[in-house]
């Protein structure tokens, strides 16, 4: 056989085998993403005409609550480390740093504080936090968020009574943060899971006692 007519089919054949390998690269992304978990929206129309409005102050040991949250955080966001719990992030970033790159990084996203005031109107909540940061919620959302590189699913909205948020990112870590009202409407209950990519999970519950 001619050597260029040899060049030729090795040619075709490279070309095949490129084409071959890019088709198997290309599946093999549409299946991780096929697997990656999408968060399900929750209702934007508050049924119960519940309001979760007013301020509200922590109950207990401000402290050991803190402790436990980030107890919390390190059973489930795939890292282990002695990492304290860090402060409100009023002049800080919240990036998450390299060295927990390979970790879930949803916490970065979580807000802790010792004195809530709530805003709601008819379409969102406003929180804020110990007067220094306020998240707004939009009742029904489905939305990315981001802090430095840290980027994340976002939904929230209404289950029955209660106000659901939930935060996922692409690591598989999730946060969800469930808001509910006493039976006399004076105590605000929010119940916060951590779970992590194997499904680990850890529940703290805060109690607040409404102020006005």
């Amino acid at each position: 056989m001619q050597p260029e007519r040899l060049h030729r089919i090795a040619g075709i054949v490279d070309m095949q085998l490129t084409k071959t390998l890019g088709l198997a690269l290309l599946l093999l992304a549409l299946s991780a993403c096929g697997n990656r978990e999408v968060l399900e929206p929750y209702a934007s129309a508050n049924q119960s005409t519940v309001s979760l409005a007013g301020n509200w102050v922590l109950e207990g040991d401000s402290a050991a609550i803190a402790r436990e949250l980030n107890r919390a955080i390190r059973q489930t966001d795939g890292v282990r480390d002695d990492r304290i719990m860090a402060p409100p992030r009023q002049g800080r970033s919240r990036s998450g740093g390299s060295s927990r790159a390979q970790g879930g990084l949803t916490y970065v996203f979580f807000e802790n504080a010792d004195a809530l005031k709530i805003t709601q109107t008819p379409s969102a909540l406003f929180i804020s936090f110990n007067r220094a940061i306020v998240e707004e919620y939009r009742f029904g959302e489905m939305r990315r968020i981001s802090v430095g590189q840290a980027e994340a699913q976002r939904v929230s909205g209404w289950d029955g009574p209660d106000y659901v948020v939930e935060t996922l990112d692409r690591y598989g870590m999730k946060i969800s943060e469930r808001y509910s009202l006493s039976s006399d409407r004076e105590k605000l209950v929010r119940e916060v899971t951590f779970r992590g990519r194997n499904n680990e999970s850890a529940t703290v519950v805060q109690t607040f006692a409404r102020t006005t």
